[in-house]
């Protein structure tokens, strides 16, 4: 309830950081955000058979790629790109379904300083390679080798 007790100044104050699709403002950002997060989640899929998906968790699938940006200069802090996948097999004597669920929380591997402008320009750009291989602004890693250190 502290959200309440603070006046409206003070509250802009606390809220230092903004979801990606709420930068610059409220909701601005939602199409892009979404539009990108679409395909990296095409890109994954089309990776994820002859990768990430050949160990027991064969259905690895992404849940959710969530940005955090720093309101006042673009900057952003951080993305998490959240993945789940199971394994179930039939125990033959009872017949019960028995399942072993994970999830991954896979943090991208962003170089300090960078803008959200800059990060979708890399990503949106990649048109001759699949988004999610794309090199990240000031790095040579790609959001690809962020998942190979966790998944």
């Amino acid at each position: 309830m502290l959200a309440m007790a603070l006046s409206p100044a003070a509250w802009a104050d606390e809220e230092k950081y903004v979801d990606a699709i709420h930068y610059p403002d409220n909701e601005e950002g939602w199409s892009r955000f979404y539009d990108l997060a679409e395909r990296l989640t095409r890109d994954f899929d089309a990776v994820c058979g002859d990768t990430f998906c050949e160990s027991d968790y064969s259905n690895i699938q992404s849940l959710r790629l969530r940005c955090s940006v720093e309101r006042a200069t673009g900057v952003m802090g951080e993305c998490i790109w959240t993945f789940a996948g199971s394994y179930e097999d039939v125990d033959p004597v009872n017949g019960r379904v028995q399942v072993d669920a994970r999830v991954w929380n896979c943090k991208a591997p962003l170089a300090a300083g960078t803008s959200i402008e800059h990060f979708y320009a890399a990503l949106e750009g990649s048109h001759l390679m699949d988004a999610i291989d794309a090199p990240l602004p000031g790095t040579k890693l790609s959001l690809y080798d962020g998942l190979t250190d966790c998944l």
